[in-house]
Formats: C-alpha cells, structure tokens, sequence
C-alpha cells in the first residue's frame, strides 16, 4: 500500500463520515438524518476508498453524515440486494461499479439497472498488464506475436473468472485474435505474486501494482484504456496496439429505483460539485483514478452501454450465467 493510500486509510478510518456544519439553506428537507452508503467491496481497497471520500465530500455539502457500510459476498450483489430491498428514501445509497454491469450478464436476479437509480458517476481507471522484467517482452505487440508464434503457451494471470480484470484479458484475446492461457486466482495479488516469483508470463492488475513499476520489480506494457494515463504517462494504452480496445473499472453512485427524482437530482449535483473541487480530484488521481463527472442520465447510459459490451464479451468467452 503506498504512502497516499496509507494515508487515505487513516483519514477515513472509523464508518461514519462526519458531517461538516453548513449555513446554507436549502428547499429540500433531505437528508435529515445519516445516509448509508453500501459497498460490495472489502474495507481498504479502491471502491472502499473511494466512497469514503464521496461520502466525506457529499456530507460536507448537505450536512449530514453518510455512513459507509462494506456489505460482502457474492460478487457484490448481495450489496445490490441490500440496496433494492431498502426504502426509496435516498437514506440508502449504493457504490455502484463496471462489477455490477458484468453481473447482470453472470447472475440471475442481479440486475443494477433494473433495481437502482443512477445519480452520478465518480471515477475510472485502468488496468494494467505487467510482466517480468526479466522477461523478453518490451510491448504489447511482443505478447501478441508470440501467442501468434506459439498458440496456447503464453499464460496471462489474473483475478477469478468473470471478474473485470479477467474479462479485460479475454477482450484481449478476441480482438487480438490469439490464443493464450487465462489462469484466474482468487484476486489480481495472487497473480502478481506468482509473476513476481516467475511462474506467469503475464498478469493484469488493479492500478495498486504501479508500486512494483515504479520499483522496476514490473514492467508495465499497456494500461488498458483507450488513452494513456497521467499517473503512468510513458506507458502506451492498450488502444495504440488494438484500436477500440477499453477495460477500465469505474465507480458511480446509485439509490433504489423509486427515489424521488428531486433527491436523485440533489444527490447528484452534491457529488458532481465534489469532483469539480480540484483538491478532490487530486485526492482520486492520487489513487490511480480520473474523474468520471456524469448527470444521472449519462450514468445510466453510461451503465447501459457497459452492460451491452461486456455481455458481448461473456458470451463470446463461452461463459455460462450462474
């Protein structure tokens, strides 16, 4: 963990986001009492990370605190549940993520766009595909070449099946046209650790491994984005070598379906005035994120779009809905 990430941590340690005192009045009573924010996600990771600070920003502007609840299992979608099953009140908010557009096509009944309102987007970010340095690999087009040379040798690690980062992979092989060996472990560390002790050629990982490419333990080849990034700007993206190729995870925030459209409206325009302040969006790009400021009908465009394209690439990579 780096040292902006440490220190995010212990800012936000402890659930509840404090809120900050505000004189300025508004024609809507909500909230008038703390808000929940669910997340699918385990405490001190990015999407944890991530609505702690939207959650921290939001209570500074509306004056109440809203109060980050890790709700785990099942790939998120007991989260989702949680969130559809609540209230339409919007005292009940849930972090939604590119995991929850891909389980629409994964699980039944885990339908996001069916069951929550979109308020807002938040952040994106890439992917990133590492390998050894020790290895002969200098670019993405040296992967593709020998997968050519050599079909069904190359290995390329990543997170479980039907996670992003595995789909991100199996993206790769459909519209490189190569065949190469997917090897899913429980989460993106394990494959970083088994490329680090030499027994992957490839691995995909979170932006949390750009530590092991600043240390030169790494080396990057592509972020899997349609653009280079800020944080990473001498590593070409993976749409220099496959043009339309883009795999970025990416956070947003959501209530249940029937919450009054003035509260959506509020929530988002709060969220949306956070990410404006360029002290917030440092905090984001510290962490490997870009903001992503979208009204609630570009967010569920957004997630709509996201859902159809990586329905597309389940079925094309023969995986069966659970």
């Amino acid at each position: 963990m780096n040292y902006h990430r440490r220190k995010v941590v212990a800012l936000l340690a402890g659930v509840a986001v404090a809120p900050a005192l505000s004189t300025v009045s508004v024609a809507l009573d909500y909230p008038t009492r703390p808000v929940r924010l669910v997340v699918g996600f385990a405490p001190g990771g990015t999407p944890d990370l991530v609505a702690r600070l939207v959650g921290q920003w939001i209570s500074q502007r509306l004056n109440q605190p809203f109060v980050v609840e890790n709700r785990l299992g099942a790939a998120s979608n007991l989260a989702l549940e949680d969130v559809a099953r609540a209230a339409p009140d919007g005292y009940t908010l849930f972090e939604v993520s590119l995991a929850n557009a891909i389980n629409v096509n994964l699980y039944k009944g885990a339908n996001v766009q069916s069951s929550i309102a979109p308020i807002a987007g938040i952040a994106s970010a890439p992917f990133i595909i590492v390998v050894n340095p020790g290895s002969g690999f200098q670019s993405v087009s040296d992967l593709i070449a020998s997968a050519k040379a050599h079909p069904g040798v190359l290995n390329i690690g990543s997170a479980a099946t039907g996670t992003p980062p595995y789909l991100s992979v199996s993206l790769f092989k459909s519209m490189a046209k190569i065949d190469c060996v997917q090897v899913p472990f429980r989460n993106s560390v394990q494959a970083v650790e088994e490329l680090l002790g030499g027994r992957l050629d490839v691995a995909i990982s979170d932006m949390s491994v750009i530590e092991y490419v600043k240390a030169k333990k790494l080396r990057a080849l592509a972020v899997t984005t349609a653009a280079r990034q800020s944080t990473l700007p001498d590593v070409p993206s993976m749409a220099e070598f496959l043009p339309g190729y883009d795999a970025s995870s990416w956070y947003g925030l959501g209530a249940a379906k029937a919450t009054p459209a003035d509260i959506i409206e509020k929530l988002s325009a709060a969220v949306n005035d956070a990410l404006a302040d360029p002290e917030h969006a440092a905090h984001l790009t510290k962490l490997g994120l870009t903001v992503k400021r979208l009204s609630p009908l570009e967010f569920g465009k957004f997630v709509d779009a996201e859902t159809k394209k990586w329905g597309g690439v389940i079925a094309a990579a023969n995986i069966k809905p659970q």
